[in-house]
């Protein structure tokens, strides 16, 4: 075959490819909004800047999706606002999509927090491009870890808030610590007892941030009374320790009775343990009897009886 006829086929050849080879698809406005107005769409065709530039024209779909503006859709707004329009091609609209910027992730995470000191590694981040807006990981959607020190990442959900206050879900997984002063025993400490300062001392250590804010001090801990045993160098816990009490069985109790103009003060020890309102069990260490008292501050009760009896 003669050269000229090889260049006849391969000419042949590219004008069918061209011919039968589908449509290209318009390439896409970027729009950070809900709707499209008459600014977006003079932007996109110049021929359309005689429009209201806030002139609504159409609602813009969720991220991920697209609104395409069709010739016939295109040339019934120019006829309606009186705009000299040749065929046009396909206009397209849609959120921009970005992969999350691990900086604005981790600063929206420190600002949920409000822990300066605290540590926040980013294990894992959701790979899904987001629409443009305010990154948001709320601290009541932060998972906790399966035990203390454990340095498998947890699972924190966030957002992205975009447009008119949608939201877009996000996720990440992290470690985070933060620093704390843990209470620790000093001695092995028996149940039920009153804790004695001696027996206690702080530790400066690194907690998980939302076991940090619970952790307790020497303060809260002398004077309570734990519910189980605790060994020396084991925390101590709010589970720990049992709520006190302003009256515990075989307290002196400071007795007042009350009965019109009459008053009258003694001493009584008390059988059952009781807070401020409660009604504990006293004995009257003179007579001996058992009655009701109700118990009106630490180691303080006060009988009431009406003038009639």
């Amino acid at each position: 075959m003669s050269k000229s006829a090889n260049t006849l086929l391969v000419l042949f050849a590219l004008g069918c490819s061209a011919r039968f080879a589908p449509a290209q698809t318009p390439a896409c406005q970027p729009i950070a909004a809900d709707q499209v107005i008459g600014r977006d769409l003079a932007a996109a065709l110049p021929a359309f800047h005689a429009l209201p530039p806030d002139i609504l024209l159409a609602n813009v779909p969720p991220p991920g999706s697209k609104r395409i503006l069709h010739p016939p859709e295109l040339l019934s707004i120019a006829k309606r606002y009186s705009i000299e329009l040749e065929t046009p091609s396909d206009v397209c609209f849609e959120w921009p999509l970005a992969r999350l910027d691990r900086d604005r992730v981790l600063e929206a995470m420190r600002q949920s927090l409000a822990i300066p000191d605290a540590r926040i590694e980013l294990a894992d981040l959701s790979l899904v491009p987001a629409p443009p807006g305010r990154i948001e990981f709320p601290t009541d959607r932060l998972g906790t870890p399966a035990a203390a020190g454990l340095r498998t990442p947890v699972l924190w959900r966030g957002d992205v808030v975009y447009g008119a206050d949608h939201r877009f879900a996000i996720w990440a997984r992290v470690r985070i610590s933060a620093p704390c002063t843990r209470i620790v025993a000093a001695e092995n400490i028996a149940a039920g007892q009153p804790v004695e300062a001696r027996q206690v001392h702080a530790a400066a250590a690194e907690c998980f941030p939302m076991a940090a804010r619970l952790t307790l001090t020497i303060e809260q801990v002398v004077g309570t009374r734990l519910r189980r045993p605790v060994s020396m160098g084991a925390e101590l816990v709010p589970d720990l320790l049992a709520t006190p009490k302003d009256v515990n069985r075989g307290d002196s109790v400071a007795v007042e009775v009350l009965s019109g103009a009459a008053h009258l003060e003694f001493t009584g020890k008390a059988e059952t343990a009781g807070s401020t309102g409660d009604f504990i069990a006293v004995r009257n260490l003179s007579s001996n009897r058992i009655f009701q008292a109700r118990v009106n501050g630490k180691g303080k009760a006060v009988v009431e009886i009406p003038e009639s009896r």
